[in-house]
């Protein structure tokens, strides 16, 4: 077993390849203990010595649980409610307040928004309850819709449970918490049912050339994702954001991502949020 515990660089640059052309992570050097860590469980699940028989396996896994399990080891990252807050404040202050006037003014009540890289839910149901938060009880005279999307069928299957442990939960400004989180008195919290409603969960490969979306969205969020992309993934990347942007949207990225100073396709208006030009 001790071999299993090896990850050759032949192998590692198997690997590394075999991500990038997939899925666009970028598996540099420093992330190579990560990778053993992560990995190393699934070679003893499956009885593997070394990392070459990993490889056989998942290139010649013709039904997609291999590949699928590898980019759900990969891609897992840890994230909470309310991360990054000033964004979701200057969301429900400023961007939002001006998209339903924009709505309003046009005749128009349909709002979508797309979270790219959703993980766990968390960020879907945020954007979910300060929507609730925006319109009140007016919501249910809207077209609202939020679009939550990953790689990782295991974090979407989480997002879709809803179900979060107190400690994560308990990042909720009080008055969210208890207004749209259910304690269930055993150490987690569910996320109320219309919170739901507005989100759709779905399996995307934000390396696909193009994606099956019918319109615009008026928001876009790929807060946190984009770090694990090289430089050409990234602006391939922002360009497909661009494509699905309605005119004068939103995208917000991670604080610790830029589009850099090349980008002529979003405005910048502040730290880790851009707007597509208007027309």
């Amino acid at each position: 077993m001790e071999e299993a515990l090896r990850l050759k660089d032949r192998e590692f640059q198997q690997l590394r390849s075999l991500v990038y052309d997939m899925f666009g992570i970028n598996l540099t050097e420093q992330k190579r203990a990560l990778v053993l860590g992560r990995l190393g469980k699934v070679l003893r699940e499956k009885s593997f010595t070394n990392f070459e028989q990993y490889l056989d396996y998942v290139t010649n896994d013709k039904s997609g649980e291999a590949i699928s399990t590898l980019i759900d080891r990969i891609s897992t990252n840890h994230t909470f409610f309310y991360r990054e807050s000033d964004h979701f404040d200057h969301f429900l202050s400023v961007c939002l307040p001006e998209w339903i006037q924009r709505k309003q003014q046009a005749g128009d009540r349909k709002l979508r928004i797309w979270v790219a890289g959703c993980s766990s839910g968390e960020e879907s149901y945020m954007l979910s309850m300060l929507l609730h938060e925006a319109l009140g009880r007016e919501i249910r005279n809207w077209d609202v819709g939020i679009l939550a999307t990953d790689i990782s069928i295991t974090s979407l299957e989480k997002a879709v449970n809803g179900v979060y442990s107190e400690e994560n939960a308990r990042h909720l400004p009080p008055t969210l918490r208890h207004k749209y989180m259910i304690d269930q008195r055993d150490g987690t919290y569910v996320v109320h049912p219309n919170l739901k409603n507005l989100v759709t969960h779905r399996k995307l490969n934000l390396m696909n050339r193009s994606y099956p979306f019918r319109g615009l969205f008026q928001f876009i969020f790929c807060r946190n994702v984009m770090i694990y992309f090289d430089r050409p993934t990234r602006e391939a990347l922002v360009r497909r954001f661009h494509q699905y942007t309605e005119s004068a949207g939103y995208l917000f990225i991670g604080h610790s991502e830029t589009l850099g100073r090349s980008n002529e396709l979003f405005q910048y208006i502040r730290p880790a949020v851009y707007r597509k030009e208007s027309r």
